[in-house]
């Protein structure tokens, strides 16, 4: 295996669980109810990091799955068909290529997210998937988008580069 891919592969890895990590520490402490006490995310408990690690062990399987599926792809194309990396600033494509990824992929697990939690462990009739999936990813898509931009993305690029450095 190429040292590129094994960077790929590292990379996506980092990236997958960070992400599913932000988004379970946001979602536990809503299911929690922390938002709605006076000052709001400030009382943030370590319950809260407790049950978002146990439930990032599988959801960050569920991230690396449909990221590799259609996620990158259609970031990637996204950000293709806007920017041009030999004539606009490369910062700027990734900045497109990670708000496309998050485009698609905040749906799919707000999706993955409804069904397992709402209907599943939840035992809401599946008549009302839609209703739930659209609810979780108006929730879901802020807070998804700005972890991606300045929290999971520079966290993953600058591990990989410690990791990764040149010799």
């Amino acid at each position: 295996m190429s040292k590129k891919k094994i960077q790929g592969i590292v990379f996506g890895v980092i990236m997958s669980y960070s992400m599913a990590l932000g988004m379970e520490i946001y979602n536990v402490a809503i299911n929690q109810g922390i938002n709605l006490n006076f000052g709001g995310f400030s009382n943030m408990t370590y319950l809260v990091f407790l049950d978002a690690i146990k439930e990032t062990s599988y959801m960050g399987l569920f991230v690396i799955l449909f990221s590799n599926l259609w996620g990158n792809r259609i970031g990637a194309a996204f950000a293709a068909k806007h920017c041009d990396p030999q004539k606009d600033n490369p910062y700027i494509c990734r900045l497109l290529r990670q708000g496309g990824t998050v485009a698609v992929m905040c749906p799919t697990m707000s999706l993955v997210a409804s069904v397992l939690f709402s209907v599943i462990l939840g035992g809401a009739p599946i008549y009302r998937l839609p209703a739930i999936w659209i609810g979780t990813f108006f929730k879901n898509f802020p807070m998804a988008f700005f972890w991606n931009m300045f929290a999971a993305a520079p966290f993953t690029n600058w591990i990989c580069e410690k990791i990764f450095r040149k010799s």
